[in-house]
């Protein structure tokens, strides 16, 4: 592969590098980089809105990464924005002709509520992921039978065809564990010890648990109910972080028909310094594996 620099002067992709990202990262990527343009160039939202044709709130949900694009658009804004470089210009509309391209994760649509197709997508993309659970053992490390159990909890009604689609959906998720995502997973004790699917299934899924600690990607962390309180107490979250510089860290906070996604860093600190505090206060990795062996007696 070159790893040679390029050239002074000539354009760099901004995924450069990274070419496992999917299209919801390349959305984001591409939005930071029309935003960096129009403040070099030192226009408001407004003003790059009027140029094409569109509202501000438009121009802040391109740069946010949080719509498709069109080609007209985005030649628009580049001439606007002083870009006249050819090589530049075909790269940034060829960004987003990638963007545009659905995910894996599109021919599911029909099970899969708009909401937490953007999560898959930023699941996809990140780099490490950080979670806290205090109802279930986090979707990445459910056994197919134990997250048969869950999926059914919460969609009693689903045919079985739908069913097993939302199944597919969370068993091919998992493939990201053991390739390009490393994660840090800290679950209450009242998760493991709450017998979804039966004996015979929580079983095996504390055994899946003991096995995925020893995959070097992965850290699991459990918070007994000895520790008493602790600084998570307002419930699961999610910290997503991406290799690619210019993405922020995104907390999820999933709610029952919807999804909350914060990435300003105000909010995101306030996330991540809980979840440090959260790591002192649970079991070690160490202690933990003596917790789940424990746990399997008890099934």
């Amino acid at each position: 592969m070159n790893t040679a620099p390029a050239a002074e002067g000539s354009p760099v992709s901004p995924l450069q590098g990274h070419s496992r990202s999917g299209p919801t990262v390349r959305r984001i990527v591409l939005g930071a980089q029309l935003r960096r343009l129009r403040e070099r160039r030192g226009l408001s939202t407004e003003e790059a809105g009027d140029a094409i044709r569109a509202s501000h709130s438009k121009i802040s949900r391109i740069e946010l990464g949080r719509v498709g694009f069109k080609q007209r658009d985005i030649t628009d804004l580049l001439t606007l924005y002083g870009v006249t470089d050819s090589e530049e210009r075909a790269m940034t509309l060829q960004l987003a002709v990638e963007a545009n391209r659905p995910g894996w994760w599109h021919r599911y649509s029909d099970v899969l509520p708009r909401w937490f197709e953007v999560y898959i997508g930023l699941e996809e993309a990140a780099s490490l992921m950080r979670a806290y659970e205090v109802q279930f053992v986090p979707g990445l490390m459910q056994t197919r039978e134990y997250a048969r159990a869950v999926i059914r909890h919460g969609h009693a009604e689903a045919t079985q065809e739908e069913m097993d689609r939302r199944l597919s959906v969370r068993m091919a998720r998992q493939l990201r564990v053991g390739e390009a995502l490393s994660l840090w997973a800290v679950v209450d004790e009242a998760a493991l010890r709450r017998p979804m699917g039966g004996p015979e299934v929580m079983r095996d899924q504390i055994q899946h648990l003991l096995n995925m600690t020893e995959q070097p990607n992965v850290t699991l962390q459990v918070v007994p109910f000895a520790s008493g309180g602790h600084a998570a107490a307002g419930g699961p979250f999610t910290i997503l972080r991406f290799a690619e510089p210019a993405l922020p860290d995104v907390v999820y906070l999933e709610q029952l028909n919807s999804a909350l996604y914060l990435d300003k860093p105000h909010d995101t600190d306030g996330y991540m310094r809980v979840m440090d505090r959260l790591c002192i206060q649970a079991a070690q990795p160490a202690e933990t594996k003596r917790i789940l062996f424990d746990l399997l007696k008890s099934y």
